[in-house]
């Protein structure tokens, strides 16, 4: 079946999905660090200072999805996702008002829970359940949403603050998503799994069982993909945080470095619609070692880029891993464990993704306060990147010897 004829014939359900996605920008670091600068001159924060307070909302958002993300798989799509997008709607309202450093914390925190975890996972356990010959493509599909957020919203936002004031540009943000809420609950009226039905539709993991996520988490496979959870959404995340000081550093204007994200977005749009059929193809697991190869060389060039070019290119080698990055992983949840409680395993993996989200921009905003420079800091990313690819190595190679 081709992208074409199986959108045709799956039109709302993956509409649903890329919607939610598109949605999750709102809470996602190459968004929230557009607003870096004002920010940080509204509140009187220095790089280090901005990132605790991001790493503390953030983490705390992490420990919350742990339980949040199970309710996945006892409530509808649109029930859960319509939630989702008042919870956004709510948060983007708060950034607007907010008012001292506790409250920049909280709103953080609302924003990080709903949009970069809640958003996402949402999206990502319903094309899973959904859809099972063609899941890879569904992933691919849905993630479209997020593409087109991080092409657009990046140069849109930048030339936006030179006309209008940050803080309306955050109440906007919060009544689209109010805007968004029909729009969801006319998609999913008819779901195409009821949860009544979740459990007799559900297909099985390693071994032919349901395993649940104490199971999971007791299986070596897990912790073996831990390290490119973590530090994909650690590391790639210090690069989209800091990107103000990294313009800066490079002497960019940040204008003209967010010209250049859309080449990597377009190349991760190619990217994830390959590794939709990839997985499709061959299986998840038999791909999974080499899709974070391209972010090795990515950091190395962000060290190196003696001009935007070399930037570019690093931007555009990030696409091409994200493009795994956003399919491999939640493909690879169904492949080892089964679908019936996707949900709470999977809000375990993005609990640690999170993490991995709050841990690197406070880690790095420390770093640059201590006179490490961001430039640096690429080279030790690269290396923590190359080691995550062993360990996806040795967890493909457990898994196909477990399934044969």
């Amino acid at each position: 079946m081709s992208y074409l004829t199986f959108l045709r014939e799956n039109a709302p359900y993956l509409a649903a999905g890329a919607l939610l996605s598109l949605l999750s920008s709102f809470g996602q670091t190459f968004f929230i660090a557009i607003f870096g600068g004002e920010i940080r001159a509204a509140f009187g924060l220095s790089n280090g200072d901005w990132g605790l307070i991001y790493m503390a909302g953030t983490m705390a958002s992490a420990v919350v999805m742990i339980w949040a993300g199970g309710l996945a798989d006892v409530w509808r799509v649109r029930s859960l996702g319509i939630m989702v997008a008042l919870a956004l709607a709510a948060g983007c309202f708060a950034l607007a008002n907010a008012s001292g450093v506790l409250g920049l914390a909280l709103v953080i925190f609302a924003l990080r829970f709903a949009g970069q975890g809640m958003a996402t996972h949402v999206s990502a356990v319903a094309m899973s359940r959904w859809f099972v010959a063609t899941r890879g493509r569904a992933l691919a599909i849905a993630g479209l949403g997020f593409m087109l957020g991080e092409a657009t919203l990046p140069l849109l936002m930048v030339w936006l603050k030179s006309m209008v004031e940050w803080r309306s540009l955050w109440l906007s943000f919060a009544v689209f998503c109010l805007l968004m809420c029909p729009v969801l609950y006319a998609l999913l009226r008819l779901e195409r799994t009821p949860q009544s039905a979740a459990q007799g539709s559900a297909t099985t993991g390693m071994q032919g069982r349901h395993w649940t996520r104490a199971q999971a988490l007791k299986h070596p496979l897990f912790w073996l993909m831990t390290p490119a959870i973590v530090f994909f959404s650690a590391f790639g995340t210090v690069f989209w945080f800091h990107q103000v000081h990294f313009a800066e550093v490079k002497g960019f204007s940040h204008l003209a470095l967010v010209a250049v994200f859309p080449f990597g977005t377009g190349v991760l749009i190619l990217s994830t619609m390959f590794y939709g059929w990839a997985i499709d193809r061959f299986g998840a697991s038999r791909i999974l070692p080499f899709y974070i190869l391209p972010y090795v060389l990515a950091f190395v060039l962000h060290w190196y880029a003696p001009g935007l070019a070399w930037t570019a290119a690093g931007v555009i080698l990030m696409g091409m891993a994200g493009g795994g990055h956003g399919t491999l992983l939640n493909a690879c949840w169904a492949e080892f464990y089964g679908t019936q409680h996707i949900g709470a395993i999977k809000s375990a993996a993005t609990a640690l993704m999170v993490l991995g989200s709050a841990l690197g921009p406070g880690l790095s905003g420390i770093l640059i306060d201590l006179g490490v420079g961001i430039e640096v800091q690429m080279l030790g990313y690269a290396a923590c990147f190359a080691f995550a690819a062993v360990m996806l190595t040795l967890a493909s190679r457990m898994h196909l010897s477990a399934t044969t």
